[in-house]
């Protein structure tokens, strides 16, 4: 019984998945899914990403944590509308579903958006689970983090489209394998593109920037 409650609950998910992603479809509005465990540095990549395309690109971002609105707060500075989403409000979830970013939607114009960022809850396992109809999943995996989290939690970088490898500005303070982070995240997902950039200093970053431009222009022009 156990399990096919399971089976409903993420079935359920899914066809609410496909309503957001045939909304995003028919808006040409190109949507990243970007997840991390806490302390990655996801917030400030996020931070300087909208803030360097806000001139050329109608950005949007939907941020979700289990209380606060720290991150939210920082990701307006970019000028970018933001919409946060507390899940402590309904029993603290890791994760962000697919119908919690159909009512997210509702606070945008999603006819004046090209990009839409949704900037999961800090975890490595539970976001990976849930498809809420975007076109791109990312994982951003930081240097002070452990080389092996890749076959730790192998399903988020199995269900990812590409990955960033952060703070790569404090490896040289760091007793870190950089080479063996990559080759963990190849040994999973052998090819997924990985963008190794500081958000903090900005090495890196245009890398980072040109693949979330082309994404977007590829979807605003999908006929």
């Amino acid at each position: 019984m156990e399990i096919k409650i399971v089976k409903k609950v993420l079935d359920a998910n899914l066809t609410v998945a496909e309503q957001n992603r045939k909304l995003f479809r028919d808006n040409r509005v190109f949507v990243i899914n970007v997840m991390s465990s806490p302390g990655s540095g996801k917030t400030t990549l996020l931070e300087k990403t909208l803030t360097k395309l806000s001139s050329e690109i109608r950005a949007g971002i939907i941020v979700g944590d289990v209380s606060t609105t720290h991150d939210a707060e920082r990701l307006a500075r970019s000028g970018a509308p933001v919409v946060q989403v507390n899940t402590d409000e309904f029993g603290g979830d890791c994760h962000l579903a697919a119908h919690v970013i159909a009512k997210a939607l509702e606070n945008f114009d999603v006819k004046q958006l090209d990009l839409l960022i949704i900037e999961n809850v800090g975890n490595l396992v539970c976001p990976a689970e849930f498809d809420i109809g975007e076109d791109v999943k990312a994982v951003v995996l930081s240097v002070t983090e452990g080389e092996d989290k890749p076959v730790k939690y192998p399903l988020m970088f199995r269900v990812c489209d590409v990955a960033v490898l952060n703070k790569i500005d404090l490896l040289p303070h760091l007793d870190y394998d950089r080479q063996a982070a990559v080759n963990y995240i190849h040994q999973v997902n052998s090819g997924m593109p990985i963008f190794e950039l500081s958000a903090k200093t900005e090495a890196g970053m245009e890398a980072w920037l040109n693949y979330i431009r082309e994404k977007t222009k590829q979807k605003n022009e999908m006929i």
